[in-house]
């Protein structure tokens, strides 16, 4: 067990570290706003006068991404369903909306092709990771992104060794701040929960930990969120050092 100290807080009896993707290990903000504004524009081709409130929904403003967003916590599936939301407010019906939606995804999809390429990892972020896996800390990815876009961001940027377990939240499956996923990945490295520590970019990171009884969570602000929109978390960070491992 490992004790992590981030200025007042200490977190005794650890044995297992979760990690948030995008926006904590991730470099995402700029992939993630271009991306809404193209599911936006192709949407709007169909339904003319749903851009703007789309953008609104979806967190992107013009030169940020709302860490708190839609784009930067919501599941793809949570995104297509708040879009075809706004497309059957025009009098489509339902069936019609979801397929508009769906296309439009899929089609901004090709022009930005593999994300891992697009959202490099924190350098500061891959050196934390090692520091956690050679104290023997277990570790694990757990995002809103799909598990094949989890699995492909670690393999990219030689994550793998490290994270005894990857996943994503994909459709059907609960998202977070469920305490299924927290308690799954939990048991999958084969720990208590309250012996794990998340460290996140969001207030749904911080709401899984309370869910779960883990540890608690460590709230970063280096992907844009500030500490208003961490409330509850254990600790707030804005660099990667400020996360110690005491010997």
């Amino acid at each position: 067990m490992v004790t992590i100290q981030c200025g007042s807080a200490t977190f005794s009896s650890i044995q297992a570290v979760i990690f948030d993707k995008d926006g904590t290990l991730a470099d995402s903000q700029e992939y993630l706003r271009n991306l809404a504004h193209k599911r936006a524009r192709l949407i709007d081709a169909r339904i003319p006068g749903v851009q703007e409130p789309l953008l609104m929904a979806f967190g992107a403003e013009s030169d940020r991404l709302s860490p708190a967003g839609l784009m930067a916590v919501g599941t793809r599936h949570e995104n297509e369903i708040a879009a075809a939301a706004y497309v059957a407010e025009t009098g489509r019906d339902w069936i019609e909306a979801r397929a508009i939606v769906r296309s439009a995804f899929e089609e901004a999809d090709q022009v930005f092709k593999r994300k891992a390429d697009q959202t490099p990892v924190l350098e500061d972020g891959r050196s934390l990771v090692r520091d956690f896996a050679a104290v023997n800390l277990k570790l694990a990815l757990l995002s809103s992104d799909t598990t094949e876009n989890v699995r492909d961001f670690a393999q990219r940027y030689e994550l793998e060794p490290y994270f005894q377990c990857m996943l994503g939240t994909d459709e059907g499956t609960p998202s977070k701040p469920h305490p299924y996923l927290l308690q799954h990945v939990s048991q999958q490295l084969g720990v208590e929960p309250e012996t794990v520590l998340v460290v996140g970019d969001s207030q749904v990171d911080v709401e899984l930990a309370r869910n779960a009884n883990a540890a608690g969570c460590i709230g970063v602000t280096w992907g844009g969120a500030t500490a208003a929109q961490l409330l509850g978390a254990a600790a707030i960070v804005s660099q990667f050092d400020q996360i110690q491992v005491l010997p």
